[in-house]
């Protein structure tokens, strides 16, 4: 195995769960990523067909074809694009080589628990851990865009009273896979809020925060929204503080002045800046002692894949961006 931070000339790479969006939003990454070698996009659904006819988006980049086989000796890392629950019980029923790393995607190995030697793959605050990682948890889509929202001011101290977040959504979020609410008939031109308060992102957001701040005893009160809209993801959150604005402002700039995607910006934000990139921005307001502060992704790329791949890059040793220089959808 390469240890930590060794370059490679090559980084072999098997895909598991490979026909869903952050399946192919992943491989769209790495066939155009100058270090990347796809050994195999393993569907048992769809074993033997190219994957164009699947991602068809990427006719005339690849000639790749889904296979049901699993050849983990063959690869340096492996990518998890289960569904939550089913990379804990992939896990338990084959072996893989302790020679490969994994880069999941699923909720299973989030949170910190005894046993559990995923790192979880934030690199804004966890950077060191990931480099030397055999094994990393990537965050969740809602989770990343509202922690990068909220970490500078857990460094600040100033999580002290419930927090309140608003977060909407893209279609892609609820994954491939048809139900009701992602119908075009339903979703176009509707709006609605699930599992408010419940949603499976708090404790993640909530570790993090307490990694950050040394200690939280806030709730973290948050409404999300699906949006009539494909991809991307826009929050609100609002903190009470008596802290200066021009004090929070320089804090917020200071905490992500050497980060290479997430970027304090002094004007309002909208979606679309970062929509196809793996960019977070941050934007802070001051209403009394109500501070404002919006933060927007991309939930499949700086929400899913983008940094997934962000996290194999620092894993090898690689630098940072590379495969991640994607211009906005913005016009």
């Amino acid at each position: 195995m390469n240890p930590g931070n060794i370059k490679l000339d090559d980084m072999k790479i098997g895909i598991l769960g490979g026909a869903g969006y952050t399946g192919g939003e992943l491989i769209r990454l790495l066939l155009n990523h100058p270090q990347a070698e796809i050994v195999f996009v393993n569907s048992e659904s769809n074993a033997g067909n190219p994957v164009t006819d699947v991602h068809e988006g990427l006719y005339g980049d690849t000639d790749l074809r889904f296979t049901d086989a699993m050849p983990f000796s063959e690869v340096d890392v492996v990518f998890f694009c289960f569904g939550h629950g089913k990379s804990r019980q992939f896990l338990a029923e084959h072996q893989i080589p302790d020679s490969v790393r994994i880069i999941d995607m699923a909720q299973d190995f989030r949170l910190a628990a005894e046993g559990n030697d995923f790192v979880y793959g934030l690199p804004e605050i966890n950077r060191g851990r990931i480099a030397s990682a055999a094994h990393v948890a990537n965050p969740g889509c809602f989770a990343t865009c509202i922690q990068l929202g909220l970490l500078p001011a857990a460094k600040m101290g100033l999580l002290i009273h419930d927090v309140s977040v608003n977060a909407i959504t893209g279609s892609t979020g609820a994954g491939q896979k048809p139900g009701a609410t992602t119908h075009f008939s339903w979703r176009v031109d509707n709006l609605s809020i699930y599992k408010p308060f419940t949603h499976q992102h708090v404790p993640e957001i909530k570790q993090s925060l307490a990694q950050v701040q040394g200690t939280l005893d806030a709730e973290i009160d948050f409404i999300p929204y699906r949006g009539n809209f494909s991809r991307g993801i826009f929050a609100t959150e609002v903190v009470r503080t008596e802290a200066p604005v021009e004090d929070i402002v320089e804090a917020y700039k200071a905490f992500y002045q050497d980060e290479p995607f997430t970027h304090y910006v002094d004007r309002p934000l909208d979606m679309k800046q970062v929509v196809n990139t793996n960019k977070c921005l941050v934007h802070c307001e001051k209403y009394g002692d109500k501070l404002l502060i919006t933060s927007c992704i991309d939930n499949l790329l700086k929400g899913a894949v983008g940094q997934a791949v962000q996290n194999m890059n620092i894993m090898f040793g690689e630098e940072e961006t590379m495969g991640l220089r994607l211009k906005p959808s913005a016009f």
